[in-house]
């Protein structure tokens, strides 16, 4: 279901304490077929013959979360559903009908579905209060949302707000994930960067270097 990388560490370049995620985009060119073969075989197929042999198949999303070194794949967990900036970057290239998609899983009908994805790349970069991954500034009213068109190639996730009298307020560590797709993922993450820019939330910040691995070695 699609390969998305996110960036765990708070600071440039991947430095700093961990966190639930600054951002994210997909598609990984890492993964290319010869280790996405290599993936499988290692990892993937052993995970799920075991859950049938123990008489417990699973039907749902097995999250693989993976390093990759040297072009050998270690497993560092797995979840069952998709982390949320992972997921945001995979729902804006998915064109299937995710319904549909868990539909056939339920009705073990998943094979006979062909899953398309566009060819665009996309991003998220999140935008947090000041202060997290420890303590972070709350209840900041956040302006100027209105001025940031959404359409298939920009959306904006609300991860923590509220809502009060028609204002929009903080209320987590990670507050919005704004979230672009585009030809190249460089020039998805300028117009994600610009959305942020038009956002007047001086209690905020983000990265401003998601997938600088990819986009800034090139």
């Amino acid at each position: 279901f699609g390969s998305a990388q996110d960036h765990k560490r708070v600071g440039k370049g991947d430095t700093g304490p961990n966190t639930g995620g600054m951002g994210a985009f997909s598609p990984v060119p890492l993964l290319t077929e010869e280790l996405e073969k290599k993936i499988n075989k290692k990892i993937i197929e052993p995970t799920l013959k075991a859950m049938k042999d123990l008489d417990h198949p699973y039907k749902g999303f097995l999250y693989a979360g993976l390093i990759v070194k040297k072009e050998e794949p270690y497993l560092i967990e797995y979840n069952i559903r998709m982390g949320d900036p992972e997921c945001q970057v995979l729902m804006m290239r998915l064109e299937t009908d995710l319904l549909e998609i868990i539909d056939s899983a339920t009705k073990n009908k998943i094979s006979n579905l062909k899953i398309e994805w566009t060819k665009k790349n996309s991003i998220t970069v999140v935008l947090c209060a000041k202060g997290y991954p420890h303590n972070y500034i709350k209840n900041s009213e956040i302006k100027n949302l209105s001025k940031i068109l959404l359409d298939k190639n920009n959306q904006i996730f609300h991860a923590g707000t509220y809502e009060k009298n028609n204002k929009i307020y903080s209320s987590g560590g990670r507050v919005l994930n704004v979230t672009t797709s585009s030809e190249s993922l460089a020039e998805a993450r300028n117009i994600s960067i610009r959305n942020i820019n038009k956002i007047n939330w001086p209690d905020g910040f983000f990265r401003k270097d998601i997938g600088w691995r990819v986009i800034d070695k090139k």
